[in-house]
Formats: structure tokens, sequence, C-alpha cells
């Protein structure tokens, strides 16, 4: 699957978002190493730390199921009053920490606007220095 076609699905699971209280869509599309994708979108909460990511949706869908190799995700946010964000949106710092609990360094954040206008970075790029899995061995 091509950058823009996860890019499609992410923009299709932002418009499932819940955001009532930061008025912040976002979505996400996941890709398996298998093939499959998963999709997630932001969920918020009133008490507000109980609130979910798009990207931490996806993974935990995924994971819930049985998938564990994943190649990369896409991420669109913004405005939920906007048809489609205005900039690319990053990841925030838990999700980056999730996805290094199941990805490897090279694993593609695909962060975009549109299925035309994106940036793709690696996970070590967003995420140096990262704590992981050999570090509570």
């Amino acid at each position: 699957m091509n950058n823009s076609q996860l890019i499609e699905l992410a923009l299709h699971a932002r418009n499932m978002a819940y955001c009532p209280y930061s008025g912040f869509a976002v979505g996400a599309a996941l890709l398996c190493a298998d093939g499959s994708v998963y999709t997630g979108c932001n969920i918020e909460n009133s008490a507000f730390s109980p609130t979910n990511c798009a990207e931490r949706t996806a993974f935990f869908k995924a994971v819930s199921e049985g998938k564990c190799s994943f190649v990369k995700i896409a991420v669109v946010g913004g405005n939920a009053e906007n048809e489609q964000p205005e900039r690319v949106c990053p990841p925030c710092g838990v999700c980056r920490q999730v996805m290094r609990e199941f990805c490897s360094a090279d694993f593609e954040v695909v962060m975009a606007k549109n299925p035309e206008d994106y940036k793709v970075m690696t996970l070590s790029e967003l995420l140096p220095e990262s704590f992981d899995k050999r570090e509570v061995k």
C-alpha cells in the first residue's frame, strides 16, 4: 500500500474522531507487515487523562487481534471544523513510545495534510535515544 492510500484511510478514520473538548480531530492508519490495515481516531474524555490518541487506538486494535509486526503509520490531524488538516500533525510523545514498543527504529511515520502533501520520518528521527525493551531486561 502506498503512502497516499494509507493517508486516505487515515483521513476517513479522522471523521470518526470524538473530540468535543479540544475540537482537534486525528485519524491514523497502521499498515501491518501482512498487508492488513488498522485505523484509529482520537477519543476524548471529560476527565482528559483517559483520552486516547488515534495512533494508540490503531495500535491497540491491531495488537488486540494478534498483530505485532508493522511497516508504517499515516497520521492526519487538525481542527475538526476543517475537512482536511491545514498542517502535518506529528504523533505525541506517548504515541511515539507506544510505537517504539512494537516497531523498529526504521518504522515509517507518514504525517500528512492530504494524500499529496505529507512528510515521512523514521521512528528513530522522531524519538531519538528511545527507551525500549532492552532497557528492562
